[in-house]
């Protein structure tokens, strides 16, 4: 009986070992693919390109408020009748 009980433990001693390494061995494997997919993905792939983003438009005042502040200036006698008319067709395009 105790050469069998012997036995048995060198067996499971033995399958611990190999399950041990053979873990070991997959696992860093695993680690090398991941490390040369990782980089073959930076090979590939180009490095992000970031636009800054447009200012944002600024506020219009209303086309109707400034034609009035024109004509105001026009009357008092502050702009003349071609800088009226130029700011005029500036204000409606």
């Amino acid at each position: 009986m105790p050469g069998l009980l012997r036995g048995v433990a060198r067996t499971a001693v033995i399958a611990g070992t190999a399950t041990t390494v053979s873990n070991r061995v997959s696992r860093r494997q695993a680690n090398r693919w991941a490390a040369q997919d990782q980089q073959q993905y930076e090979e590939q792939a180009p490095p992000p390109q970031y636009q800054q983003a447009p200012p944002p438009p600024e506020p219009q005042e209303d086309p109707i408020a400034q034609l009035r502040e024109l004509a105001k200036l026009r009357d008092d006698g502050i702009l003349t009748e071609e800088e009226f008319a130029a700011e005029k067709h500036k204000i409606l395009g």
